[in-house]
């Protein structure tokens, strides 16, 4: 039986990508971001896992306001790095799970989520910059990755408490997958950030250090929190959020389990171009 065993959440900045693959992480600007994931690249390889189910969110690239779909689900064999307009980032393709992926896609559909499957398409920084900041720049990434988009660009966009459940959803997936598999699954995105407007450069230090306070102790309450809290308290961008608590649904105390996850690693940083940068990593404990 396959076996959701930790979940880990980060930001995904772009410019993050961009100072990995131009060589700029010992820069005085960018090396606090980058020490508070050596823990992490380390604790990566210690915990490797079989299989990441990675929630991001599509940036114009695999979808388009042609098509906006609430959640797809990647199920092909692997998916190429997009090219954002500056050609793609120099990290290996993604290769998928596509027996896993098509279990899970079946199995929440069953439980009356609607998802689209996805059969091809490019992935962009939502999910390379995650792998790269946890995995640091290797020729293949560790394992394989199941790339779930969600639409927080274009209103309306899923409620918290959508996502919180879809996680469990998920993790009931995972459950009755007969493989012996251990997988992560991912929360990106986020954290405080507006990028237009008169607020444009946003950043709530105190807020989004609520959050990740409510993400590990309360994940039942914080998925109540109204969209317009999101958008007053985090920025316009901040509603990227709702997709941690998609990770954080998947875990054990959210499924019946009594102990709460463990903390291994929690940072937050800004600024990251404009940016609040957030990182926590969860290991359930049974």
């Amino acid at each position: 039986m396959a076996k959701i065993t930790a979940s880990v959440f980060t930001s995904h900045v772009p410019a993050i990508g961009a100072a990995i693959d131009l060589g700029k992480t010992e820069e005085a600007y960018w090396q606090p971001l980058f020490k508070g994931y050596e823990y992490s690249k380390q604790w990566m390889k210690d915990n490797r896992p079989d299989v990441i189910f990675l929630v991001y969110n599509d940036h114009a690239t695999a979808f388009s306001l042609e098509m906006i779909p609430t959640f797809a689900i990647g199920t092909a064999a692997e998916f190429q790095p997009a090219d954002e307009g500056w050609g793609p980032r120099p990290v290996p393709k993604v290769i998928g799970h596509p027996e896993l992926a098509s279990h899970i896609a079946q199995s929440v559909i069953q439980q009356d989520f609607d998802l689209t499957i996805v059969n091809k398409m490019d992935v962009d920084h939502g999910l390379t910059v995650p792998l790269s900041l946890m995995c640091g720049q290797p020729e293949a990434w560790p394992c394989p990755v199941i790339p779930f988009a969600v639409n927080v660009v274009q209103y309306p966009v899923p409620s918290g408490r959508r996502c919180y459940n879809l996680g469990r959803a998920i993790r009931k997936a995972v459950d009755s997958f007969d493989e012996n598999l251990n997988v992560h699954i991912w929360g990106t995105g986020g954290m405080s950030h507006q990028l237009q407007g008169p607020r444009a450069g946003l950043i709530n230090k105190e807020w989004d250090n609520a959050f990740l306070d409510r993400l590990i102790a309360d994940p039942d309450g914080l998925s109540q929190v109204p969209h317009i809290e999101y958008v007053r308290e985090a920025g316009s961008e901040g509603i990227e959020l709702v997709m941690w608590l998609i990770a954080r649904g998947a875990m054990d105390d959210v499924n019946g389990g009594s102990q709460p996850p463990l903390v291994k690693h929690r940072f937050f940083h800004v600024p990251a171009s404009n940016t609040a940068v957030g990182h926590l990593i969860l290991e359930n404990q049974a």
